[in-house]
Protein backbone atom coordinates (compact mmCIF):
# COMPACT_ATOMS: atom_id res chain seq x y z
CA UNK A 1 0.00 0.00 0.00
CA UNK A 2 1.40 3.41 -0.72
CA UNK A 3 3.06 5.70 1.71
CA UNK A 4 0.53 8.35 2.35
CA UNK A 5 1.92 12.01 3.67
CA UNK A 6 0.07 14.52 5.83
CA UNK A 7 0.15 18.19 3.98
CA UNK A 8 -0.78 20.25 7.00
CA UNK A 9 -0.07 23.43 5.29
CA UNK A 10 -2.08 22.04 1.89
CA UNK A 11 -5.09 21.58 4.23
CA UNK A 12 -4.66 24.43 6.85
CA UNK A 13 -5.42 22.29 9.06
CA UNK A 14 -4.17 23.25 12.82
CA UNK A 15 -6.55 22.73 14.88
CA UNK A 16 -6.73 20.41 17.77
CA UNK A 17 -9.08 17.99 16.55
CA UNK A 18 -6.00 16.29 14.41
CA UNK A 19 -3.32 14.96 15.74
CA UNK A 20 0.12 16.89 14.05
CA UNK A 21 1.85 14.28 12.91
CA UNK A 22 -0.06 11.47 11.45
CA UNK A 23 -3.07 13.64 10.57
CA UNK A 24 -6.02 11.30 12.09
CA UNK A 25 -8.80 12.40 13.58
CA UNK A 26 -8.44 12.70 17.50
CA UNK A 27 -11.05 11.02 19.89
CA UNK A 28 -11.04 14.46 21.59
CA UNK A 29 -9.48 18.14 22.15
CA UNK A 30 -7.28 17.30 25.63
CA UNK A 31 -5.23 14.44 23.66
CA UNK A 32 -2.19 16.33 23.58
CA UNK A 33 1.93 16.24 24.42
CA UNK A 34 3.99 18.97 25.70
CA UNK A 35 6.20 20.76 23.21
CA UNK A 36 8.55 20.70 25.31
CA UNK A 37 8.76 17.29 26.66
CA UNK A 38 8.05 16.56 30.93
CA UNK A 39 11.42 15.12 31.81
CA UNK A 40 13.30 18.43 30.57
CA UNK A 41 10.63 20.77 31.87
CA UNK A 42 10.96 18.94 35.19
CA UNK A 43 14.80 18.76 34.89
CA UNK A 44 15.37 22.75 34.91
CA UNK A 45 11.77 23.65 36.40
CA UNK A 46 10.46 25.04 33.10
CA UNK A 47 7.03 24.48 32.99
CA UNK A 48 5.67 28.11 34.21
CA UNK A 49 8.77 30.15 33.00
CA UNK A 50 7.59 32.86 30.19
CA UNK A 51 7.81 32.16 26.73
CA UNK A 52 7.25 34.89 24.39
CA UNK A 53 5.75 34.04 20.80
CA UNK A 54 6.62 36.23 17.92
CA UNK A 55 3.50 38.62 18.39
CA UNK A 56 4.94 39.09 21.21
CA UNK A 57 2.73 37.63 23.61
CA UNK A 58 3.55 35.58 26.47
CA UNK A 59 3.22 32.04 27.06
CA UNK A 60 4.42 29.49 29.51
CA UNK A 61 6.82 26.21 28.63
CA UNK A 62 3.73 24.21 29.68
CA UNK A 63 1.07 26.05 27.64
CA UNK A 64 2.38 24.96 24.47
CA UNK A 65 0.92 21.47 23.48
CA UNK A 66 0.53 19.88 20.21
CA UNK A 67 -2.40 17.73 19.11
CA UNK A 68 -1.16 14.24 18.99
CA UNK A 69 -2.82 10.91 18.96
CA UNK A 70 -2.27 8.24 21.56
CA UNK A 71 -0.86 5.79 19.14
CA UNK A 72 1.12 7.79 17.44
CA UNK A 73 3.17 9.32 20.88
CA UNK A 74 3.28 5.76 22.64
CA UNK A 75 4.28 3.95 19.38
CA UNK A 76 6.49 6.89 18.04
CA UNK A 77 7.47 9.60 20.19
CA UNK A 78 8.13 8.13 23.69
CA UNK A 79 10.65 5.95 22.79
CA UNK A 80 12.23 9.05 21.25
CA UNK A 81 11.52 11.08 24.19
CA UNK A 82 13.00 8.01 26.34
CA UNK A 83 16.13 7.48 24.46
CA UNK A 84 17.25 10.99 23.82
CA UNK A 85 16.36 11.86 27.49
CA UNK A 86 18.70 9.05 28.74
CA UNK A 87 21.81 10.44 26.59
CA UNK A 88 20.86 13.63 27.81
CA UNK A 89 21.53 13.28 31.35
CA UNK A 90 24.42 10.56 31.04
CA UNK A 91 26.05 14.06 29.00
CA UNK A 92 28.11 14.40 25.94
CA UNK A 93 29.51 11.00 25.03
CA UNK A 94 26.12 9.54 25.13
CA UNK A 95 24.64 12.47 22.96
CA UNK A 96 27.40 11.76 20.43
CA UNK A 97 26.60 8.46 19.98
CA UNK A 98 22.84 8.80 19.43
CA UNK A 99 21.90 8.51 15.43
CA UNK A 100 21.91 12.14 14.08
CA UNK A 101 18.59 11.14 13.03
CA UNK A 102 16.77 10.92 15.91
CA UNK A 103 18.75 14.17 17.07
CA UNK A 104 16.74 15.76 14.34
CA UNK A 105 13.86 14.16 14.48
CA UNK A 106 13.49 15.03 18.52
CA UNK A 107 14.51 19.12 18.27
CA UNK A 108 12.40 18.97 14.57
CA UNK A 109 9.27 17.89 16.94
CA UNK A 110 9.95 20.34 19.49
CA UNK A 111 10.51 23.15 16.57
CA UNK A 112 7.78 22.41 14.66
CA UNK A 113 5.72 22.49 18.28
CA UNK A 114 6.52 26.45 18.62
CA UNK A 115 5.62 27.19 14.83
CA UNK A 116 2.33 24.70 15.70
CA UNK A 117 1.71 27.20 18.25
CA UNK A 118 2.25 30.61 16.51
CA UNK A 119 0.56 29.55 13.83
CA UNK A 120 -2.37 28.71 15.79
CA UNK A 121 -1.55 32.28 17.86
CA UNK A 122 -1.37 33.93 14.35
CA UNK A 123 -4.63 32.44 13.11
CA UNK A 124 -6.65 33.57 16.25
CA UNK A 125 -5.31 36.70 16.16
CA UNK A 126 -5.91 37.89 12.42
CA UNK A 127 -9.55 36.26 12.87
CA UNK A 128 -10.57 38.27 15.68
CA UNK A 129 -9.79 41.32 13.63
CA UNK A 130 -11.64 40.00 10.39
CA UNK A 131 -8.38 38.99 8.56
CA UNK A 132 -7.69 35.53 6.79
CA UNK A 133 -4.41 34.38 8.34
CA UNK A 134 -1.87 34.67 5.79
CA UNK A 135 1.71 32.68 5.45
CA UNK A 136 4.45 33.39 2.78
CA UNK A 137 5.05 30.56 0.36
CA UNK A 138 8.79 30.42 1.13
CA UNK A 139 7.81 29.67 4.86
CA UNK A 140 5.28 27.37 3.98
CA UNK A 141 7.98 25.88 2.10
CA UNK A 142 10.08 25.30 4.59
CA UNK A 143 7.83 24.31 7.00
CA UNK A 144 6.40 21.50 5.50
CA UNK A 145 9.49 20.14 4.27
CA UNK A 146 10.19 19.80 7.81
CA UNK A 147 7.01 18.33 8.84
CA UNK A 148 7.51 15.65 6.01
CA UNK A 149 11.06 14.88 7.11
CA UNK A 150 9.48 14.78 11.03
CA UNK A 151 7.20 11.54 9.39
CA UNK A 152 9.83 9.63 8.92
CA UNK A 153 9.24 9.02 12.26
CA UNK A 154 6.03 7.12 12.19
CA UNK A 155 6.19 6.17 8.17
CA UNK A 156 8.60 4.15 6.27
CA UNK A 157 10.40 6.80 4.63
CA UNK A 158 14.48 6.72 3.73
CA UNK A 159 16.13 9.61 3.19
CA UNK A 160 17.69 8.83 0.28
CA UNK A 161 22.28 9.18 0.80
CA UNK A 162 21.38 12.54 2.47
CA UNK A 163 20.71 14.51 5.79
CA UNK A 164 18.49 17.94 5.46
CA UNK A 165 20.43 19.34 8.21
CA UNK A 166 23.78 20.46 9.69
CA UNK A 167 24.36 19.24 12.88
CA UNK A 168 27.34 20.64 15.28
CA UNK A 169 27.77 19.10 18.84
CA UNK A 170 30.63 20.41 21.08
CA UNK A 171 31.78 19.56 25.07
CA UNK A 172 30.81 22.94 26.54
CA UNK A 173 32.03 23.57 30.51
CA UNK A 174 28.04 24.98 31.38
CA UNK A 175 27.26 25.92 34.78
CA UNK A 176 25.48 23.00 36.92
CA UNK A 177 21.48 23.42 36.29
CA UNK A 178 22.00 25.09 33.11
CA UNK A 179 19.03 26.03 30.45
CA UNK A 180 20.59 27.55 27.34
CA UNK A 181 17.82 27.20 24.48
CA UNK A 182 17.51 29.37 21.45
CA UNK A 183 15.52 29.47 18.00
CA UNK A 184 15.05 30.86 14.93
CA UNK A 185 11.65 29.65 13.54
CA UNK A 186 11.97 31.41 10.38
CA UNK A 187 15.48 29.93 9.45
CA UNK A 188 14.35 26.91 11.44
CA UNK A 189 17.66 26.95 13.52
CA UNK A 190 18.11 25.63 17.11
CA UNK A 191 20.59 25.46 20.04
CA UNK A 192 20.13 23.84 22.97
CA UNK A 193 23.29 23.84 25.69
CA UNK A 194 22.85 21.87 28.96
CA UNK A 195 25.27 19.29 30.97
CA UNK A 196 28.34 19.21 29.20
CA UNK A 197 27.23 19.60 25.90
CA UNK A 198 26.22 22.26 23.26
CA UNK A 199 24.06 21.55 20.07
CA UNK A 200 22.78 23.51 17.05
CA UNK A 201 20.91 22.25 14.37
CA UNK A 202 19.88 23.65 11.10
CA UNK A 203 17.30 21.97 10.07
CA UNK A 204 16.53 22.83 6.33
CA UNK A 205 19.89 23.24 4.62
CA UNK A 206 21.05 19.91 3.58
CA UNK A 207 24.38 20.50 5.25
CA UNK A 208 24.95 23.50 3.29
CA UNK A 209 25.74 25.54 6.94
CA UNK A 210 28.24 22.66 8.09
CA UNK A 211 29.90 22.84 4.92
CA UNK A 212 29.91 26.71 5.23
CA UNK A 213 31.77 26.76 8.91
CA UNK A 214 33.81 23.57 7.82
CA UNK A 215 37.15 25.32 8.41
CA UNK A 216 36.11 26.73 11.67
CA UNK A 217 34.37 23.09 12.54
CA UNK A 218 37.41 21.19 12.09
CA UNK A 219 39.25 23.08 14.67
CA UNK A 220 37.39 23.75 17.13
CA UNK A 221 34.99 20.31 17.16
CA UNK A 222 37.38 18.13 19.60
CA UNK A 223 37.65 21.24 22.26
CA UNK A 224 35.84 21.83 25.38
CA UNK A 225 34.34 25.14 24.88
CA UNK A 226 33.82 28.09 27.43
CA UNK A 227 30.02 29.08 26.88
CA UNK A 228 30.91 31.78 25.44
CA UNK A 229 32.97 30.37 22.75
CA UNK A 230 29.39 27.83 22.19
CA UNK A 231 27.45 31.22 22.13
CA UNK A 232 29.79 32.41 19.60
CA UNK A 233 29.90 30.03 17.36
CA UNK A 234 25.96 29.61 17.76
CA UNK A 235 26.17 33.09 16.61
CA UNK A 236 28.15 32.37 13.73
CA UNK A 237 25.30 29.55 12.70
CA UNK A 238 21.86 31.30 13.33
CA UNK A 239 23.41 34.12 10.88
CA UNK A 240 24.67 32.11 8.09
CA UNK A 241 21.56 30.59 8.43
CA UNK A 242 20.12 33.47 7.61
CA UNK A 243 22.29 34.23 4.83
CA UNK A 244 21.54 30.94 3.04
CA UNK A 245 19.50 31.89 0.26
CA UNK A 246 18.19 28.65 -1.14
CA UNK A 247 14.76 26.34 -0.51
CA UNK A 248 15.97 23.17 -0.57
CA UNK A 249 14.00 20.44 -3.44
CA UNK A 250 13.38 17.33 -3.29
CA UNK A 251 12.40 14.08 -5.27
CA UNK A 252 9.90 12.20 -3.71
CA UNK A 253 9.41 8.59 -4.55
CA UNK A 254 7.13 6.02 -3.55
CA UNK A 255 8.53 2.46 -3.90
CA UNK A 256 6.30 -0.41 -3.12
CA UNK A 257 4.93 0.22 0.40
CA UNK A 258 8.26 2.56 1.51
CA UNK A 259 8.75 6.33 -0.02
CA UNK A 260 12.05 7.57 -0.66
CA UNK A 261 13.27 11.00 -0.65
CA UNK A 262 16.02 12.10 -2.74
CA UNK A 263 17.68 15.80 -2.41
CA UNK A 264 17.66 17.92 -5.53
CA UNK A 265 21.26 20.13 -6.28
CA UNK A 266 20.83 23.44 -4.08
CA UNK A 267 22.58 24.88 -7.01
CA UNK A 268 19.89 24.68 -9.55
CA UNK A 269 19.80 26.52 -12.13
CA UNK A 270 21.55 29.76 -10.64
CA UNK A 271 25.09 31.11 -10.67
CA UNK A 272 24.23 32.45 -7.74
CA UNK A 273 26.59 31.42 -4.57
CA UNK A 274 24.37 29.49 -1.71
CA UNK A 275 24.95 32.28 0.88
CA UNK A 276 24.85 36.22 1.15
CA UNK A 277 27.45 38.39 1.68
CA UNK A 278 28.97 38.08 5.45
CA UNK A 279 28.29 41.57 6.74
CA UNK A 280 30.51 41.88 10.00
CA UNK A 281 28.29 44.86 11.37
CA UNK A 282 25.23 42.64 11.34
CA UNK A 283 27.32 39.37 12.47
CA UNK A 284 28.16 41.57 15.57
CA UNK A 285 24.79 42.62 16.03
CA UNK A 286 23.93 39.00 16.47
CA UNK A 287 26.64 38.00 19.03
CA UNK A 288 25.80 40.94 21.18
CA UNK A 289 22.19 39.42 21.55
CA UNK A 290 23.84 36.22 21.84
CA UNK A 291 26.44 37.43 24.78
CA UNK A 292 23.72 39.38 26.37
CA UNK A 293 24.76 36.91 29.73
CA UNK A 294 28.40 38.82 29.56
CA UNK A 295 27.70 42.34 28.71
CA UNK A 296 29.62 42.40 25.13
CA UNK A 297 27.87 45.79 23.38
CA UNK A 298 28.13 46.38 19.91
CA UNK A 299 30.33 49.59 19.47
CA UNK A 300 33.17 46.68 21.52
CA UNK A 301 32.42 43.71 19.50
CA UNK A 302 33.19 45.69 16.09
CA UNK A 303 35.50 47.55 17.85
CA UNK A 304 37.90 46.80 14.22
CA UNK A 305 35.17 46.44 11.94
CA UNK A 306 37.26 44.12 9.66
CA UNK A 307 38.36 41.31 12.86
CA UNK A 308 35.28 42.03 15.09
CA UNK A 309 35.43 40.07 18.94
CA UNK A 310 36.29 36.82 19.61
CA UNK A 311 37.07 34.35 22.18
CA UNK A 312 37.39 31.62 20.12
CA UNK A 313 40.25 32.47 18.05
CA UNK A 314 43.34 34.78 18.84
CA UNK A 315 44.81 37.56 16.55
CA UNK A 316 46.85 34.46 15.05
CA UNK A 317 43.81 32.42 14.27
CA UNK A 318 44.84 29.81 17.38
CA UNK A 319 42.13 28.21 19.29
CA UNK A 320 41.96 30.20 23.03
CA UNK A 321 41.47 27.53 25.65
CA UNK A 322 38.68 27.66 27.48
CA UNK A 323 40.45 27.43 30.66
CA UNK A 324 42.18 30.82 29.62
CA UNK A 325 39.15 32.95 29.10
CA UNK A 326 38.62 35.54 32.04
CA UNK A 327 35.38 37.56 31.80
CA UNK A 328 33.76 39.78 33.87
CA UNK A 329 31.43 39.35 36.48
Amino acid sequence: MPVQIYSPFEVSNFGNQTCFLSGKTLNSEEEKIQVFPQWLMSRYNLEDQPFKLLDESMATYKDLKLPCSAIINENYLEPLENEIAAAFNAGYDAVKSLDELKLFQWAGKLLYGIIFNEVQAGIKQQYAQGEEFNISQSIIHKFSHLHLMLQSLNLPIILEDFKPFSLFLFRVDNAKNEFGYRDEINTLTFSLRIKDFGLIICMQDNGANRYYHHEIWEKIKDEVLHPIQFEEFSGRVFYSAYLFNRLPEYNILPVDDELYIEEMPLLGMSSKPLFDDWINKIYGQVLENFWKNWGFLLLEIIKDPENPMSFLFDANGNFINASAIELPL
